[in-house]
């Protein structure tokens, strides 16, 4: 969202509503540019696993938190709304793909090579943002195939043209890109096919509710029959039963992530891969 100036009362509520989750934030924006300057945001990862043989983790979501007094970590939901109030989010998000660039290019051999990065609807609409991926990539020597880019849903549906330019410019640099959070609000396969994504990740709504909703199942099957047709990866997030788990791979769905296969972790400690 952006900075709502003009609607004054509307920021001064907002701003009020931070400040009780935010203490001491005397300016907000100042505090954000402080963290970004000094890298006081901290990179945390959760894998997500293979269902099909051989198994193992491969790949991993990158998250963040901001370090705060006391070391105390602020979780996304309580920064990540300033962020985007002050039109910040091209930066912070340049800040994770640098970051996890260059642990990608420093870390030992044998982990996790593959990290997807979550973008916003602001940076989404930066067409300089591609052409500073490509030069990250390049200064370090990373592989582009290591990162996917995952775009919401409803951002795809609100910047269809935006999001449709994001993912032709990312993916001719060599990354992949996942639509987060498909079938929230109805499944609909055309944006995986006009933006040719690589993954879909089915949001939780679906999968929570696979075990005791006819409609959740066949959601579900029709997004793996969809996926295997035209050759997209499926990913189920926010899986938290081991049951939800065993309905998963009786679907052939290919790829599941939630806090009942593994928690968020720092990225320093990110499990190995196969």
């Amino acid at each position: 969202m952006e900075p709502n100036s003009r609607n004054p009362g509307g920021e001064d509520q907002f701003l009020e509503q931070m400040d009780r989750k935010l203490t001491g934030w005397s300016d907000p924006e100042a505090r954000l540019r402080q963290a970004l300057d000094r890298d006081e945001l901290q990179l945390y990862c959760q894998p997500i696993l293979s269902l099909r043989p051989p198994g193992g983790f491969a790949m991993a979501e990158v998250l963040v938190r901001l370090r705060e007094e006391e070391a105390r970590l602020l979780p996304p939901g309580d920064f990540l709304p300033v962020f985007e109030h002050f039109g910040m989010m091209p930066e912070l998000d340049r800040w994770v793909v640098g970051h996890v660039v260059r642990w990608l290019a420093g870390a030992s051999s044998g982990g996790l090579r593959n990290f997807s990065i979550n973008v916003s609807v602001q940076t989404i609409g930066d067409p300089e943002f591609p052409g500073f991926v490509a030069a990250e990539l390049r200064t370090m020597r990373v592989p582009p195939a290591a990162l996917i880019f995952e775009v919401e849903e409803a951002s795809v549906l609100a910047r269809a043209e935006s999001a449709v330019q994001f993912a032709a410019a990312v993916k001719k640099e060599g990354c992949k890109v996942a639509i987060d959070g498909f079938g929230q609000r109805s499944v609909s396969f055309a944006p995986l096919k006009t933006l040719r994504v690589d993954f879909v990740k089915v949001d939780g709504s679906i999968v929570r509710n696979l075990l005791r909703s006819s409609v959740a199942d066949q959601k579900m099957k029709a997004v793996v029959r969809v996926g295997e047709t035209i050759g997209i990866g499926v990913i189920a997030e926010c899986v938290e039963e081991p049951d939800i788990l065993a309905r998963l791979g009786a679907l052939n769905v290919g790829y599941a992530q939630g806090f009942g296969i593994a928690r968020p972790a720092p990225i320093a400690r990110r499990p190995a891969g196969q």
